[in-house]
């Protein structure tokens, strides 16, 4: 039965329609905020996935060209493979309800977001998260939820909630927050060196919009929810457990406790198998739980020596980051390169610099059509030992490129002060927990390596959580957590940030969600690891951004153009500007409000294109010389192309300083001369001077006009002379006549 419920978010209405479209499905729901509509929808499988130790959920985020009035280019006309901005939004919809599971379902659960419409104004990530939190929550399938979520905008110091597009355009941040009643769940931000204390009262407004969002949706379940399924669970049984923890307890306590990667996963491979042994022998059958059991009772060590005697495996104190290393310059011929180094986590970082038509052309439901600073993420198999062929990137691997890139465009400078597309590749070399933010500060280096004029230094850390089982209020901070303190701890805390302040963000957590007192202990863990990594390390390998650039990168020299004069540069068919580049070697693009960016490794070529240029959009002076190409002969003169698209006329007479008879005993086509601007009409017609670039001979005395002889008229009234002879003269007159008229059309001097 349909039904629809209703509410305002920011002041916009935010309507649910449900009982109406895709009643298969577990739980679905229509959600439209102002005119933006999301169809949601989650589906789970009637039993669970055989041989799996995890939860099988997928989140998708279908967008559709049509949404926005759009049909997709390229030949196939239909939407392909998603797009980068669908693939961060699934990830970050997926984050927040994905701890609310139970972790022992193993059953498929599918949730799928189909964009039918966006309004500008209201974004389509919120209503797409908002519109899941419904569907799962009204749905059998078992859930903690539901969360709400929000985007907060900084304005003049002044949380936005759910900015408009205006809005966001002048906002200072942009942030993704997804709350339950009770805990903050997620965060996902970009923002313009925002001081910490202000991004927390940010998330601590936005968390009781989220409160009152989640009880509305309350409601809905309230009045349409189903009973939840039961389901069989995955969870090791807890006598195994037990057996395994009495067996392996301290064993597994020694097993964890080293600094380097390798040994520790050798450790605990070698105990795995005296498990195995240990279960058949009791039971056969019983060793296919062993690597769930070892998996649980390293956990629990882990967290037992975190969080009972702060201690670390490694040997570290609570604040303290591994070691750090870093170097610039490591590779020859590219723009700029660096390597950076926390403890077995190993990044290095390739900088290209090209001209802004290179940029990256987006085709989305969002008004961004290009993007200007791409960063790029690769996570190959031999990073962590594994062997695994190369493929084409998931969705962590552009997650985490997107993320670097987030944090690194606040320091960018504008395209007015340094007119190139910059890319930076991260390939992670060692992997040994938070690439993502090694890749921030690799990205960094060599940024300045590059001699990008960047603002200021931005690097990155993470901060891990225990929290005590039974008491969510009993919680322990720590800095910079490696792989298996990510694996086993509560949440991957990463902040990258200037000196100034924050950057970017992002939450990944494994409870419930966080208090305010938790991310506020974070906040503070994670600024003073920045700055530590920006003042001890960064700052004394490279103090500044490069002053030169690699003679390898190209330059860029840029100019601004009348608009009216565009057509002129360019010529018709692109004749002109081809040919400029032709001559120069230079690459030129140019844009509609007659910015134009020369580009070339070489700036003598880039300086050659830029004064052919401003030949083209100054009007010639009279007395003015220039080199020109003889491009087209005519009985009283030639053509001369001086400026590409520009010609002039040279009389015969002004061809030298010597009487001509014919133009072709001076020149012919294809000549290179030099000539003389002597006159400019009142049309624009130029007409050029090649003899008075030359000397004036000695004695030379100007000619006098020829006059004509008067002609006496015949008794019939015509002139004296042979009449075919008048005719003749008559109808060359009229052909050329003609000829000039064609002439005139084509902007051509044509004189008689």
């Amino acid at each position: 039965m349909q039904k629809i419920f209703e509410t305002t978010i920011a002041g916009r209405p935010f309507v649910v329609e449900t009982g109406r479209l895709a009643q298969f499905a577990n739980g679905s729901v229509l959600a439209k905020y102002g005119d933006t509509t999301i169809l949601s929808t989650v589906t789970a499988s009637e039993k669970p996935k055989e041989g799996i130790d995890f939860f099988p959920l997928s989140v998708d985020y279908e967008e559709k060209l049509y949404a926005v009035g759009k049909i997709p280019g390229g030949y196939i006309k239909r939407e392909g493979r998603p797009s980068e901005k669908a693939i961060l939004t699934s990830r970050v919809i997926d984050r927040p309800i994905r701890p609310l599971f139970p972790k022992d379902l193993r059953n498929d659960v599918v949730v799928s977001n189909l964009v039918l419409s966006v309004d500008q104004d209201c974004s389509p990530e919120i209503t797409a998260m908002i519109g899941t939190s419904i569907a799962i929550a009204i749905s059998d399938i078992p859930w903690k939820g539901p969360v709400a979520g929000v985007v907060l905008g900084l304005i003049d110091g002044k949380t936005v909630i759910n900015p408009t597009e205006e809005q966001r355009k002048i906002s200072d941040m942009y942030v993704t927050l997804a709350c339950t009643e009770k805990k903050i769940c997620m965060v996902e931000a970009g923002a313009n060196e925002v001081p910490d204390e202000v991004m927390l009262q940010a998330i601590a407004d936005g968390h009781e919009v989220c409160k009152e969002i989640c009880k509305f949706i309350n409601g809905i379940v309230a009045e349409i929810g189903k009973p939840k399924f039961t389901y069989e669970s995955a969870d090791v049984p807890e006598e195994i457990f037990a057996m395994v923890k009495e067996y392996g307890w301290d064993k597994m306590r020694q097993a964890v406790l080293s600094d380097d990667k390798s040994v520790r996963d050798a450790n605990v491979a070698a105990l795995q198998e005296e498990v195995v042994n240990l279960l058949e022998e009791k039971e056969e059958g019983l060793s296919s739980w062993a690597p769930d059991a070892i998996y649980k009772l390293e956990k629990k060590v882990v967290r037992d020596y975190l969080f009972r005697e702060h201690v670390r495996v490694d040997g570290r104190a609570l604040d303290q980051i591994r070691p750090l290393s870093c170097d610039v310059g490591i590779i020859p011929r590219v723009h700029g390169s660096s390597l950076f180094q926390r403890g077995q986590t190993q990044v290095v970082n390739i900088c290209t610099l090209a001209p802004l038509s290179e940029a990256q052309n987006l085709e989305g439901l969002d008004t961004d059509n290009t993007k200007r600073y791409m960063h790029h993420y690769n996570f190959p198999g031999y990073s962590v030992g594994e062997a695994k062929a190369s493929r084409s990137p998931g969705r962590r691997e552009i997650g985490h490129g997107a993320l670097a890139e987030r944090s690194l465009i606040p320091v960018l400078p504008s395209e007015d002060e340094f007119p190139y597309a910059i890319r930076t590749v991260s390939e992670i070399t060692m992997s040994n927990g938070s690439t993502s933010q090694g890749s921030v500060c690799a990205s960094t280096l060599s940024l300045m390596d590059a001699g990008v004029p960047i603002k200021r230094p931005v690097a990155g850390i993470s901060s891990g959580l225990i929290v005590n089982e039974e008491n969510d209020e009993d919680f322990l901070v720590f800095m910079d957590i490696q792989g298996i303190e990510d694996f086993f701890g509560d949440m991957d805390f990463k902040v990258a940030g200037t000196t100034e302040g924050i950057t970017s963000i992002q939450v990944d957590i494994k409870v419930e969600g966080l208090s305010l007192d938790i991310i506020k202990a974070a906040f503070a863990m994670t600024k003073k690891g920045r700055l530590q990594i920006i003042n001890e390390i960064l700052l004394p390998r490279i103090a500044a951004p490069r002053e030169d650039l690699s003679p390898f990168a190209p330059r860029i020299v840029s100019m601004q153009i009348p608009v009216d004069k565009i057509r002129e540069v360019i010529g018709s068919g692109g004749k002109v500007i081809n040919k400029i580049i032709a001559d120069t070697g230079a690459q030129i693009d140019i844009n509609d409000e007659g910015k134009l960016y020369i580009s070339t490794p070489d700036l003598e070529k880039a300086e050659k294109a830029k004064k052919i240029i401003n030949g083209i959009i100054a009007d010639p002076e009279v007395g003015a010389e220039f080199e020109g190409t003889v491009t087209r002969l005519m009985d009283f003169g030639a053509f001369v192309e001086f400026i590409p698209g520009k010609e002039g006329l040279v009389h015969i007479s002004k061809l030298a300083w010597n009487r001509v008879d014919k133009v072709e005993d001076v020149v012919h086509e294809g000549d290179k001369v030099r000539v003389k601007v002597i006159e400019i009409d009142n049309q624009g017609r130029i007409n050029l001077s090649i003899r008075d670039t030359l000397p004036k001979p000695e004695g030379y005395v100007e000619e006098e006009p020829r006059k004509r002889e008067p002609r006496n008229r015949d008794r019939r009234g015509g002139f004296n002379g042979n009449r075919d002879r008048g005719e003749r003269r008559n109808f060359d007159r009229k052909d050329n006549n003609e000829s000039g008229d064609d002439d005139q059309k084509k902007g051509r001097r044509i004189e008689f």
